[in-house]
This record gives C-alpha cells, sequence and structure tokens, in this order.
C-alpha cells in the first residue's frame, strides 16, 4: 500500500436499493475523469462466502471477473464506469473474512490466543482493504447493507478505525440516504436523513459528505437544514437525483460539486476533470432514433437485476446504431407450444436466451429458439443459450428426437451437452477434474479463457480479430462426440479453446444471425465501448425489424 493512498467510504441508510453500488461507480468515474487511478471493493455482510450459489430472485446477478471470482453484481457497475482491474480481492463478505480467520485459528497462527471480533475479525477486514491499495490513488470501498443491520456491524467498526489508522486526511466517509418527496404534503422530508446519521454516528462514524437520494433537485433551504441537524457543511449536502439513465449520475454528481468536495476533504491535487466522453455519451443516449425490440427468454424474469449486466450490454449494443432496445422479458415456462411461441415473440426484432442452471423452463427456451430458427429471427443464445440451442439443433435438424443435456436427462440417450470430466484451467494452468458429485463452485469453468476464431463466420465478422478472451461461469459442455454429426447437419463451431477442445461458439447456415456463445460477453460490455456480439445482435435486429 503506498503512503499516498487515499480511501473512500461509502454506506447507506434507511433502506436498501438506494444505489451505494452505482454511487461508488460514478465516484470513481469522476475521480478517473480528474486523472486518478482508483480501484473499487464492495464489503457484503451476508455470510455466503461468495454469491456463487446463492439464487438469483434473492440477490441478483452474479458477476464474474477475469480471474474467475463470483462477485457481487454492483462489480459490474464498478467495471463499466471505471477502469478498474478487479478480481478475487474486490468483493469480501463476512463468510470469507470469518472463514480466513478460522483457518489461521485452526492452523495455529493465533498462537492459542482468544479469537474475537475486535481485534481479529475487524483487523481481517482491514487487511483485505490494504490488500487492493496498490498502484492507485484512491480506493473506494462500498459496505453493503443499511445502517443499523446487526450484519453490518464489524465492518463498520473495521472502517471507523481505519480513519484512526491512516489519518484524517486519507479518509473520507460518504453516507448515502433518502430524502423522500410526500405527495400529500407536497413536501421533501429530512428525518429518514437525521435518524440514518444518527445511527451511524453512534458507532463512530461522523460521515463528511451526505448523498441524499431524492426526485428532484435539492432547494437550499433544505440542504441548510440537513447540514445543521447532521453536523456537516451546507457544500456537502449532495443531491443524487433519480436519472433517466444511470450513465447521468456522474454528471450529476460533477453538477453537484461531490468531485470538489471529495478532493478537498482528502487535501489531494488533481487536474480538473475531463467529462467529454460522459456529455458525449448522454447526448447520444437522448438522441436514439430508431429502436428494435428484444425478448429475452428466461426463468428469472420477475426479478431482472438476475440479468443486470446482459440488459446494460443490449443497451450499449444499440448505441453504434443509435438505436433504442426495448425488452421484453418473457418466463419460459409459459412457452407450453410453438403457438405460444407465435403469440409471445411474433412481433420481436431478436430473440435471446441467457444463462442459467437447472432444469425448470428447458423445454420453453428449447421452443423458443425453434421459433427463432425456422422464423429466422435474429437468435443470441448465452452460456445455457447456447445449450439449449445445440439441443433443439440436435433434435429438430439432426434427427436425434431425445438429444437433451446431462444436467436435465442423465438418461438421455444422447447427451449432446455434458459434465466434461478432464479440461486445462488456464486459471490455474493446470488439468482440472471434476464429476457429478463435486462441489458446485468447484465444478465450474471459471473467469477468462481465450478462443480463437474461425475464418468468415459472424463471430469473427463481429470482433475482428481471430483471438479473444471472454468470461465464463458454467459447468456443462458441448459434447465433442456428437461434434461432426451436429456439423455435417449445418452446425458451424466458429469458435474453440485454442486446442480445439472446448467448443466455445457455434452458428448455423442460412440464417441471418444465430450465434450461442458458451462464455457470458455481457461481463465485458461498457457503455463506451460495447461488445462486439451485442453490437452485431442489435445490428442483425435492426435489419430484421426494417425488413418485416
Amino acid at each position: 500500500m503506498g503512503d499516498s493512498t487515499k480511501f473512500i467510504f461509502t454506506t447507506g441508510g434507511v433502506l436498501s436499493s438506494l444505489g451505494k453500488g452505482l454511487a461508488s461507480a460514478a465516484i470513481g468515474a469522476l475521480l478517473e475523469s480528474r486523472g486518478l487511478r482508483v480501484t473499487i471493493q464492495k464489503l457484503d455482510p451476508y455470510i455466503n462466502v461468495d454469491p456463487g450459489t446463492m439464487n438469483p430472485f434473492q440477490h441478483g446477478e452474479v458477476y464474474v471477473t477475469d480471474d474467475g471470482t463470483e462477485t457481487d453484481l454492483d462489480l459490474g457497475h464498478y467495471e463499466r464506469f471505471t477502469h478498474a482491474s478487479l478480481g478475487k480481492d474486490s468483493n469480501f463478505t463476512t463468510g470469507k473474512i470469518y472463514y480466513s480467520v478460522i483457518s489461521k485459528e485452526r492452523r495455529g497462527d493465533y498462537l492459542g490466543g482468544t479469537i474475537q471480533v475486535i481485534p481479529h475479525i475487524t483487523n481481517e477486514i482491514k487487511d483485505s482493504i490494504r490488500r487492493v491499495a496498490t498502484d492507485v490513488d484512491v480506493v473506494i470501498v462500498e459496505i453493503g447493507g443499511t445502517i443499523g443491520d446487526i450484519e453490518s456491524l464489524p465492518f463498520l467498526e473495521a472502517i471507523r478505525q481505519f480513519k484512526v489508522d491512516q489519518g484524517p486526511e486519507n479518509v473520507v466517509y460518504i453516507h448515502l440516504t433518502l430524502v423522500p418527496y410526500i405527495p400529500t404534503a407536497g413536501e421533501l422530508k429530512t428525518k429518514p436523513t437525521q435518524h440514518s446519521v444518527k445511527e451511524l454516528q453512534s458507532i463512530g462514524i461522523v460521515p463528511d459528505i451526505l448523498l441524499c437520494r431524492t426526485d428532484r433537485f435539492l432547494p437550499d433551504e433544505i440542504k441548510k437544514k440537513i447540514a445543521l441537524f447532521c453536523n456537516v457543511g451546507v457544500e456537502a449536502v449532495i443531491t443524487a437525483k433519480d436519472v433517466d439513465n444511470i450513465y447521468e449520475v456522474p454528471l450529476v454528481f460533477h453538477r453537484e460539486g461531490l468531485d470538489d468536495q471529495i478532493i478537498k476533504k482528502l487535501n489531494i491535487w488533481t487536474r480538473s476533470p475531463r467529462l467529454d466522453a460522459w456529455e458525449a455519451l448522454i447526448d447520444r443516449i437522448n438522441s436514439l432514433d430508431t429502436k428494435v425490440t428484444i425478448a429475452i427468454v428466461g426463468k428469472y424474469v420477475q426479478l431482472i437485476e438476475s440479468y443486470k449486466s446482459l440488459n446494460e450490454a443490449l443497451f450499449h449494443g444499440g448505441l453504434p446504431h443509435n438505436c433504442k432496445v426495448n425488452l421484453e422479458f418473457i418466463d419460459s415456462e409459459e412457452i407450453v407450444d410453438q403457438k405460444t411461441c407465435r403469440n409471445l415473440l411474433g412481433h420481436v426484432d431478436g430473440v435471446l436466451v441467457p444463462g442459467g442452471f437447472g432444469s425448470r423452463g428447458i423445454e420453453g427456451k428449447i421452443r423458443a429458439v425453434r421459433f427463432a430458427r425456422e422464423q429466422r429471427v435474429p437468435f443470441f443464445g448465452i452460456c445455457l443459450g447456447m445449450h439449449v440451442a445445440t439441443i433443439e439443433f440436435a433434435r429438430n435438424v439432426v434427427g436425434l428426437k431425445d438429444a437433451n443435456s446431462a444436467e436435465f436427462d442423465k438418461k438421455t440417450p444422447h447427451p449432446v451437452i455434458y459434465l466434461m470430466l478432464e479440461w486445462y484451467d488456464e486459471q490455474t494452468r493446470t488439468v482440472q477434474k471434476r464429476d457429478a458429485d463435486s462441489d458446485k463452485g468447484a465444478s465450474m469453468r471459471l473467469g477468462a479463457y481465450s478462443c480463437t476464431l474461425k475464418e468468415e463466420t459472424l463471430a469473427a465478422c463481429a470482433y475482428g480479430t481471430p483471438d479473444i478472451s471472454e468470461r465464463h461461469r458454467h459447468r456443462y459442455e458441448f459434447n465433442n462426440d456428437y461434434r461432426q454429426q451436429l456439423e455435417d447437419a449445418g452446425l458451424i463451431i466458429s469458435g474453440t479453446s485454442p486446442n480445439g477442445e472446448l467448443v466455445e461458439i457455434t452458428e448455423i447456415a442460412d440464417h441471418p444471425w444465430f450465434l450461442g456463445c458458451q462464455f457470458h460477453p455481457e461481463f465485458k460490455s461498457r457503455p463506451m465501448d460495447p461488445h462486439p456480439l451485442f453490437k452485431a445482435f442489435i445490428g442483425a435486429a435492426l435489419g430484421f425489424s426494417r425488413n418485416k
């Protein structure tokens, strides 16, 4: 850790989902615009070691970094808004912290001492923060949960100590809270913010800056009232106004003077902010003049946070085409036959089947793939989406009527998707082994893997380069025993691992745009650098829309 490294801690009060993750990401973007090097870390209070085995309905999307770490979805915001390179040290949970401390105790690292929350747990938390404080000017640390939650207390105590350890000019506390507008009273109410700050102060943390989430810019009298009751300067009361598009947040914060306040309180010199790229992005977003409708056929559609990176990547894909992307989320369990397919999908310009696990809703996804293939609707299958596209092709084109994935039917006579027992792991540079009884996390292929593209394919055209690297999160693979049979029937293997062993991308001949990929391209899409596959998919959907 450099002696000059500064730290920003963001906390939240009153209720969850106020937007701490977006706020932290936007702060990172503003500091980068001033020429500072930043990294962002998320500390989560839940006891799971990581979110990898958590139900998407409860926690939303699991985001994956290049090094194969399964993390909180907020890390997706961090990477989309900044150039920070995130990995295994960018997300710590209560479970991960306690697991480390208990492992040390079992090894005898504490020399027989009594292990306590203070200092052992808090020291472990502080060590995890210092671990990411290399080669950066500022570390932004988001504390998950809400002030008052019992689970968050060790993390809050650790960051309270951190200011004492590092010195007051090296640490800033930013607290995000709610200032609701009550229509019946016609007033903005500051009491939730007052109580939230009081709760934070009761555990020894005095916020330096308040981000006030509200639906309008706060008038000066409200800011003065909050400043008086919460013991901060009025200039440190920042409106975190609702926006039409999340990429406006850095500009709103800058307008409110947030980056000036941070720089002042950290006593750090920077250049003037350069926000031209963000302003140009918003101008482009506000001038989109065409639109397409994309159907997302999944099983977590009741909670769209389950597909957060996917939704953003589709939005990004429309920007180069000046195209607004309308998303329709369709529960695959509702697709009971091809007639239902026509009713639900007949009007859309593209069909996307996203990743997922388990057998629920699979047959509906297969029917959606068949509809897109036969009706020549642009189709994009991601991870599980590639699997069901392979199954559909095997059943309805090759004639393997009972073809399936071993994940869904262990007795299928034609397991065109199966559990590969050995593969070369680029993360560890070793041969990995697994079986059906392996721990779910241990049996997955996670993180960035290289892929070689076949010339003159949709994939090669989209990427414009023969060699790529993409992030993975899956257990089951394309079964090479069926590779030749499927290729002979028109399936195109357009991307494989460099050694040719792992099938990464499939396409079909005689279709405007039909592609399935084993990896998750959404994790690498950025608003100012849309992912090539999403850009190509939306372009194909726009062409389909115009030719209807």
